[in-house]
């Protein structure tokens, strides 16, 4: 599920699926902006936007699921997985 998946809904199924109300989500993602912001823009470019990379985040968080299979839902590498949680 993307992010403008997850938009479409409704606040108690998004609290379902995320764990986080939405404000809880949109402050989480403030604060992860900006962090990349602060940091430099050299290497490549992400493969997921930065909302869809906090939605990896909390899917490995409350599932406990594997990078290979986070990965494959997502269609990116276990490394990006890796990355994205750490």
């Amino acid at each position: 599920m993307n992010y403008e998946t997850a938009q479409q809904l409704s606040a108690k199924d998004f609290k379902r699926r995320t764990r986080v109300y939405k404000q809880t989500f949109k402050r989480m993602l403030h604060a992860w902006h900006t962090y990349h912001l602060s940091r430099s823009n050299a290497g490549h470019p992400p493969t997921l936007c930065r909302c869809d990379q906090l939605l990896v985040a909390l899917q490995y968080w409350w599932e406990y699921r594997t990078y290979f299979h986070i990965a494959g839902d997502w269609e990116v590498s276990e490394s990006t997985v890796c990355r994205i949680v750490q």
